[in-house]
């Protein structure tokens, strides 16, 4: 199936999603040749019953991830979202407990990346 990837320009906040969580990055680079993304998390949230919890990822690590496995974020999810967020000063200290979720949530993603491509 051909995908148009024609969102993937830089600046655009695009979403992984797994499960009950969302990661929120912005595009920084669409690599056209290996049709991979370079993005820079922004946030994640966890969808719980009472209220998301939104995790800051702002000093987490940039991703180099397979393009076709992303969608452009909508402004009216994300707007909300990111106010929160950028309401916050940046942590001085990087925060490991956050990165730590997002490890563990790329982790999660690629295995299920990898168990649907073998089938």
């Amino acid at each position: 199936m051909d995908i148009s990837l024609d969102f993937l320009q830089p600046g655009q906040i695009v979403s992984l999603e797994h499960g009950d969580r969302n990661l929120y990055a912005e595009v920084i680079q669409f690599v056209v040749s290996r049709q991979l993304c370079w993005v820079r998390p922004l946030l994640m949230v966890t969808f719980i019953q009472e209220s998301p919890l939104i995790t800051d990822l702002r000093d987490a690590s940039d991703l180099l991830w397979p393009a076709n496995l992303f969608r452009p974020a909508l402004d009216t999810e994300v707007i909300s979202l990111l106010s929160q967020v950028l309401a916050k000063e940046p942590k001085s200290e990087p925060d490991s407990a956050a990165k730590q979720q997002l490890n563990q949530f790329i982790y999660q993603l690629w295995q299920a990346y990898q168990d649907s491509t073998e089938c």
